[in-house]
């Protein structure tokens, strides 16, 4: 969120609206005057505290897969931002990498979405996906997903910044998880005491052609480009930088607002400035996939996959076990 910074200063008395709104609604529920309700299985909440580019979706996929390898039965619930008939971009990138092994509530309500599975199925474990400020429903485990490449003391609220609460809003998580630089800190010292800090990288898993069937291939099988690269994300940046650090060879590369659907004669422009700088083929995102339309392609277009690498996966994975044990024996 590059906003020209006369446009900030004009929206500067927007952000110190809403950020009086944001303070005020946390005040109802820390004091007892609104209360969250509670769903029977355990609920562990997946934020941030800007707009869109944390790495928040792989960061649920990353759990789901850890509880479903330990045998539980697992459901995500989430709002399905940008979407239509009860799906999004991230609900099909995440029903494409996890299959039918885990259940969908989506709505704007995550309390009945909840409700309405919680009445047919057995469910150990609700991820809560875009939770953080989603304060009516309690959880077990706030997760608190960060940029490392932004410096957040030097951001600003919504509007006129990226941030959707102030940064001492961090208190009200468990666990941060930082993504993009490792050990590099983005929020001062003195506010770093009541949570466990993790960092974590995108890995490349390979690529995938879009619109076939088949399994991701390495870099190495689909040449050495060079790639004309685009994307339609929160964070487009990240993305690039990513593709530079796997090697990618990239000729030129374009971006759109987070969630883009793209038109057909969108893909065909994209098609035909990659043609113009000699690129061989077309990257993209996981969830840019789920916005393309059918259409004939002169050039291929490869899907990145990733997942996420954590600099002490076993320390996360004994403080997430730590934590929830804590709550349930309070509980």
């Amino acid at each position: 969120m590059n906003l020209p910074p006369l446009l900030r200063v004009l929206l500067w008395p927007l952000s110190q609206i809403y950020g009086a709104y944001v303070r005020g609604r946390r005040a109802l529920y820390s004091r007892g005057w609104l209360k969250p309700r509670r769903l029977r299985a355990t609920v562990i909440s997946v934020g941030n505290l800007t707009v869109g580019g944390t790495v928040k979706t792989p960061m649920v996929l990353w759990l789901a897969e850890k509880f479903l390898a330990e045998r539980k039965r697992v459901a995500i619930l989430t709002r399905g931002y940008r979407g239509s008939h009860g799906s999004s971009d991230e609900i099909e990138l995440l029903k494409r990498r996890l299959g039918g092994k885990v259940l969908f509530g989506v709505g704007s309500d995550r309390f009945a979405s909840a409700r309405r599975l919680e009445s047919d199925n057995v469910i150990d474990i609700f991820l809560l996906d875009d939770g953080f400020q989603h304060l009516q429903l309690a959880r077990d485990l706030d997760i608190v997903m960060l940029d490392g490449s932004r410096k957040l003391k030097d951001q600003w609220l919504l509007p006129a910044g990226p941030l959707r609460e102030p940064i001492a809003a961090c208190g009200r998580a468990d666990i941060l998880v930082v993504s993009r630089k490792f050990e590099t800190p983005v929020i001062e010292a003195e506010d770093a005491h009541n949570f466990a800090i993790f960092y974590a990288q995108t890995r490349l898993l390979g690529f995938r052609p879009f619109a076939t069937p088949s399994e991701a291939k390495y870099p190495s099988e689909i040449g050495s480009g060079p790639f004309f690269a685009f994307c339609g994300i929160g964070n487009p940046g990240g993305f690039f930088d990513d593709l530079r650090r796997w090697h990618v060879h990239v000729a030129e590369q374009k971006s759109f607002s987070d969630h883009h659907k793209y038109s057909p004669g969108e893909l065909e422009r994209l098609q035909s400035r990659a043609e113009a700088c000699r690129a061989v083929a077309l990257v993209t995102t996981e969830k840019d996939a789920e916005n393309l339309p059918d259409a004939n392609l002169r050039l291929p277009i490869w899907i990145a996959v990733i997942d996420l690498v954590f600099t002490a996966e076993s320390e996360l994975l004994a403080a997430i076990d730590r934590k929830l044990a804590a709550r349930g024996a309070a509980a």
